[in-house]
């Protein structure tokens, strides 16, 4: 413990030195930088060191602007030192024992960055929602059953959610509010739905709902308003038919649906590739194509369609590329269709791997479609 401590001083030391020799010559370099308070700013590294606390520190955190904790054994981050992070942009914690994150996290109104992922945390605090300026929040590899029910309303410059590999049943719907975001990614949970109306994410270029396995059974119709969407990953659950309304995607280059019992589109259709798929699931919209129950809820949607340009009620036909019997099939204007599933991505902590149970993480061999 004495050895880990003089360890710490002397990275801090060593931070501290570095800071002043470099800001004189950086100054004869550059007159007109910006402001002297910017060069003050200091990255804190603390990662691998093996820490169950952490020390008195002996800088003034007001001016970190990135401090990262990452890779010790941590339980608890106490609310006095993130309090005095006022100036922090980037907060790295992940892979520690933290079962909880401080309340006082709200306090830092600057924060774009916060990774937190590779913990036991069962729950994000409410106050996160005062942290406005977030763009980026990992919370991969937790135990969290539920996020903040307010969380889409007030961090609206979110631009990727990452939650994968959690207990999570079901998203908030406020999470359609975030209408900056880009990337969301809620694979290897418990999903049972997604929120109805997701045509507030105008900007939302990758969903990856893949790996609920028994739990997902539909999508929202409003999945064909996602008008930037260029990826869809629902692979591996237990969806039997797609929302007509996908066929309206016009930006959709990569769908992915393997280890789903699907009936519609038949399989002879995904066999020719997704400019086949978006043809078929327009020609339903076009033709009335829905089942028994649901022909008003469908209608309904078709006036929204045409607002937002992305239906005409015409079927749109276009050649496509038949590749069957391969796993990689490309439309002749290079859209994907079921590219190789990719491998989960974020850090876990060496110690907890052992709560993901290697069937969850490595899928089962993939199969084409079954019916």
């Amino acid at each position: 413990m004495m050895y880990e401590k003089q360890h710490v001083q002397m990275r801090m030391d060593l931070i501290r030195n570095n800071n002043k020799s470099g800001s004189f010559s950086n100054m004869k370099k550059e007159e007109k930088k910006t402001s002297i308070e910017e060069e003050r700013f200091e990255i804190v590294d603390f990662s691998g060191l093996s820490l169950e606390t952490l020390p008195s520190p002996s800088l003034n955190l007001g001016i970190v602007s990135k401090l990262d904790l990452s890779n010790n054994n941590l339980q608890i981050i106490p609310e006095s030192l993130i309090a005095r992070l006022l100036n922090v942009v980037i907060l790295d914690v992940h892979s520690n024992q933290l079962r909880s994150l401080p309340n006082s996290i709200g306090c830092l109104s600057k924060l774009k960055v916060l990774n937190v992922s590779g913990n036991l945390i069962e729950s994000l605090p409410k106050t996160i929602e005062n942290c406005r300026s977030l763009e980026d929040l990992n919370a991969n590899f937790n135990q969290l059953r539920k996020l903040p029910d307010t969380i889409g309303f007030e961090l609206t410059n979110l631009k990727k959610l990452s939650v994968n590999s959690n207990k999570l049943v079901f998203l908030p719907y406020s999470i359609s509010h975030l209408t900056n975001l880009r990337i969301l990614d809620a694979r290897l949970n418990c999903l049972r739905s997604l929120p109805e109306d997701l045509e507030n994410l105008i900007n939302l270029e990758t969903l990856n709902v893949s790996q609920n396995f028994q739990y997902l059974e539909t999508l929202p119709y409003s999945v064909g308003l996602l008008l930037s969407l260029v990826e869809l990953d629902i692979s591996y659950n237990k969806i039997t038919s797609l929302p007509d309304s996908i066929g309206c995607l016009r930006k959709l280059q990569t769908l992915c649906v393997d280890g789903n019992p699907l009936v519609s589109p038949p399989m002879e259709v995904f066999e020719q590739g997704l400019h086949a798929v978006k043809e078929y699931m327009s020609d339903r919209m076009n033709n009335g194509g829905a089942s028994n129950g649901s022909k008003s809820k469908k209608s309904s949607w078709v006036g929204r369609l045409v607002k937002y340009g992305t239906f005409n009620g015409r079927s749109q036909k276009t050649s496509s590329s038949s590749g069957a019997g391969s796993r990689h099939r490309h439309s002749h204007d290079g859209e994907a269709f079921m590219p190789e599933y990719r491998t989960i991505d974020g850090i876990a902590s060496p110690s907890y791997l052992g709560m993901f149970s290697p069937r969850r993480l490595f899928s089962s061999p993939r199969h084409s479609f079954s019916r």
